[in-house]
């Protein structure tokens, strides 16, 4: 009887204790579970500082060799280009041809009259004939002794003094003979006479002219050109000099054709670059039978390339982009299978503006466009893939 009276009682001194420690379970529970949480929001925060830290960069695949152009103002010059200056003075008589007539080789051009070089002339003819006849006096003369000496008339020093006198006359004579070849030269230097066939492109005188030769103010009377063939000079960047060869076709332009292309290929090349430009002076050759172009004329001239030269080594065509520049060399970065970057030397070729061509890589090559500044060997990386380059 009284043990039941107790139960009562003894239940209600366990209640408040299994409230107790339910709580404790459930502040336990709340508290396990924020803890948990916490540290995996802390693993997702660290998961996405780190991926965070990985860039994402776009790939590119390199691209193989294209026809690549190259245009070069140049000049047309004419095959030959002859000016004709005056080899005497006087004044001119005449002229017979303008610019832009057709003239052939030892044609007329004009006449000088020279009356100083005709009474020269004339002087020197007069000179010759005195020489020639004391010449012929003092040949007579030492004959003459040559024979008195034999039957001991005269003696052996005046006889040496007779052949002496002729000796000097004979001499005498060549230098009168010599002046008067002399100014026939320069009487004949008044007919001006074309050195070849050509076109008359310049005249410098007229009727009454006074023509002044031999000095540093004379100036040309005419220019006679050849325009049947045409040269050009250009001066092509040391980065293709080893791609000239003879033979080597080209096509240019010129304002008064438009868009009309003419073909022309290489004759010569200096084969030395010019230490100041950096350059090398090649010369084309244009048929111009058709007489067409001019010479004096301004050009464009283009070179089209197919490839890398023969002794050229592997290279492919990768955009300008994508160059890292270091202390020591030129580089690029790589992207590799685990998606780590791999810094790669380069060897430039040529500059194409926008575009390179490269050397140490190959078209299967992942290569990171825009890379950054800081990147590093082994670095991780995001690829994207992005286009092939042209």
């Amino acid at each position: 009887m009284p043990d039941t009276q107790l139960l009562p009682h003894a239940a209600h001194k366990l209640r408040p204790r299994w409230i107790i420690l339910g709580g404790l379970c459930i502040f336990g529970t709340i508290l396990a579970v924020g803890t948990f949480m916490r540290i995996h929001a802390r693993h997702q925060l660290h998961a996405v500082n780190v991926a965070a830290l990985v860039p994402t960069v776009s790939i590119v695949h390199p691209g193989g060799h294209a026809a690549d152009t190259l245009v070069l103002p140049g000049l047309l010059q004419a095959w030959y280009s002859a000016p004709v200056y005056a080899r005497t003075n006087g004044y001119l008589r005449r002229w017979y041809v303008d610019i832009g007539q057709k003239v052939e080789e030892g044609q007329l051009l004009a006449e000088i009259d020279t009356p100083d070089v005709d009474l020269q002339l004339a002087g020197a003819r007069a000179a010759l004939g005195t020489r020639t006849a004391q010449r012929d006096l003092a040949r007579i003369t030492s004959r003459r002794w040559d024979r008195l000496i034999a039957q001991n008339a005269v003696s052996q020093q005046e006889t040496d003094e007779r052949r002496g006198n002729f000796a000097a006359s004979e001499a005498a004579r060549h230098e009168a003979a010599a002046d008067v070849e002399r100014f026939e030269t320069l009487s004949g230097f008044k007919r001006i006479i074309a050195p070849f066939s050509g076109v008359v492109t310049s005249r410098a005188t007229d009727i009454g002219a006074l023509i002044v030769a031999g000095t540093a103010t004379s100036q040309p009377l005419f220019t006679v050109s050849d325009v049947t063939r045409l040269r050009l000079y250009v001066r092509v960047p040391q980065a293709y000099a080893a791609r000239m060869h003879e033979g080597f076709q080209a096509q240019f332009t010129v304002p008064d054709y438009g868009g009309r292309r003419f073909d022309a290929h290489l004759l010569h090349s200096a084969d030395a670059v010019d230490s100041q430009s950096g350059t090398m002076l090649v010369q084309l050759v244009h048929d111009n039978t058709d007489n067409l172009l001019k010479p004096g004329a301004y050009a464009q001239i283009i070179f089209t390339f197919r490839g890398p030269g023969p002794d050229a080594p592997p290279s492919v065509r990768i955009p300008a982009s994508c160059l890292l520049f270091r202390r020591d060399q030129t580089t690029v970065a790589l992207v590799d299978g685990q998606n780590h970057a791999r810094i790669q030397h380069v060897s430039i070729l040529t500059d194409f503006g926008t575009e390179l061509e490269v050397t140490g890589l190959t078209p299967q090559s992942r290569i990171i466009d825009t890379p950054p500044d800081d990147i590093s060997e082994g670095d991780p990386v995001r690829p994207h893939e992005g286009q092939h380059a042209p």
